[in-house]
């Protein structure tokens, strides 16, 4: 299991690929991280904290981080759901 700096690392890595940002603010980012980690803990997966992890693989499979929803809502909301990536 990654630690948080690696996960933060990776997801920041991620966001400069997209053309998109982490979230500036580091309380919502850490307390998300927290999220991912735990739920993978618990789950097996990293799945948003901001969604509902129903035990159907192949629903659940679309909500690991980054889920499948994230970029459609930075369109058009300016941010993910979980407030983990925003617009540049």
């Amino acid at each position: 299991m990654e630690t948080p700096e690696e996960l933060k690392n990776k997801y920041k890595l991620y966001a400069q690929e997209k053309g998109i940002s982490l979230n500036s603010n580091e309380k919502i980012v850490d307390a998300i991280i927290g999220g991912l980690l735990n739920n993978e803990q618990r789950h097996g997966e990293k799945y948003c904290p901001c969604r509902k992890v129903t035990g159907n693989a192949e629903e659940d499979k679309k909500i690991i981080c980054p889920c499948i929803y994230h970029m459609d809502e930075i369109s058009s909301m300016g941010h993910c759901h979980c407030n983990l990536f925003v617009k540049k």
